[in-house]
């Protein structure tokens, strides 16, 4: 068992103190916003079916899961969310890296990767559906479009901030490229590949929900366009808090590799 000072043990108190204060802080946010929410649907402040409120969601969820389709809607929208975060993670570090190591042909694609990201994917939906199919294929490849090109640049561009005297240092060790790779620019950029992880699982899930909207059949992306479709505001809100919980864990799995990598160093 380690041995703590009297004075690290009142600093791990106190952070601990100020860790269960921000939890009760966000807790009693959303407590205050759902209790607004309620009492202003109730006393008619603004109108139930236009805006739904918390009784109305949980009534739906319950009736969702009555139905026993709602856990085959979020498996779904998560499968495809994990596979297109998997190959779109794989793929950007690896166009980083490739970009990396041939400078010139870094600057050769540099403005096509900037023309590429900027390029709106919704107006390129229609063309996905012709090329790919109305299948959970060009689900994927839609938000391909959405996470890749921001996850190389972000990558590569951090792979060129490293301290160029660390490099030259390497060198004149005789240090081969691989070995420059490999113990100076990952490791010195651990910190901007797991914040990329963060921003690459938000944008997957965004383009999985965009080409749900678009194609599918099912998915909670399919539940808030066939809610709105119906006019069932209640159906679409409560697809979107289920949607915002799904973000959140997967925000937290991140988070926890995250630990995991900076306990490791």
């Amino acid at each position: 068992m380690p041995t703590y000072s009297e004075e690290h043990k009142t600093f791990l108190k106190k952070r601990r103190r100020k860790k269960i204060i921000i939890l009760i802080c966000q807790f009693l946010i959303i407590l205050f916003f759902l209790s607004l929410w309620e009492i202003a649907s109730k006393t008619g402040i603004i109108n139930s079916f236009l805006s739904s409120s918390p009784s109305q969601v949980v009534n739906t969820f319950i009736s969702l899961l009555k139905q026993n389709n709602l856990w085959n809607h979020v498996y779904i929208t998560v499968y495809e969310t994990l596979i297109s975060f998997v190959i779109a993670s794989v793929l950007g570090f690896g166009i980083a890296s490739l970009l990396w190591w041939f400078p010139t042909l870094a600057k050769v694609v540099d403005p096509y990767l900037t023309v590429l990201n900027s390029l709106p994917k919704v107006a390129l939906g229609p063309l996905i559906i012709i090329w790919i199919g109305a299948n959970m294929n060009s689900i994927i490849f839609m938000a391909l479009m959405i996470s890749l090109f921001i996850t190389i640049i972000n990558i590569y561009n951090g792979f060129q901030l490293v301290d160029y005297y660390y490099i030259t240092l390497l060198k004149t060790l005789n240090a081969s490229k691989r070995q420059i790779f490999q113990k100076l620019i990952v490791p010195s950029n651990k910190n901007i590949i797991i914040n990329c992880l963060k921003v690459n699982i938000s944008m997957s899930l965004i383009g999985v929900i965009m080409g749900e909207l678009l194609v599918s059949k099912e998915g909670l992306g399919y539940l808030i366009m066939y809610g709105s479709q119906v006019f069932n505001i209640n159906l679409v809100i409560t697809s979107v808090v289920i949607l915002a919980v799904v973000a959140y864990l997967m925000y937290l799995v991140i988070s926890f590799i995250e630990k995991k990598i900076v306990q490791s160093k």
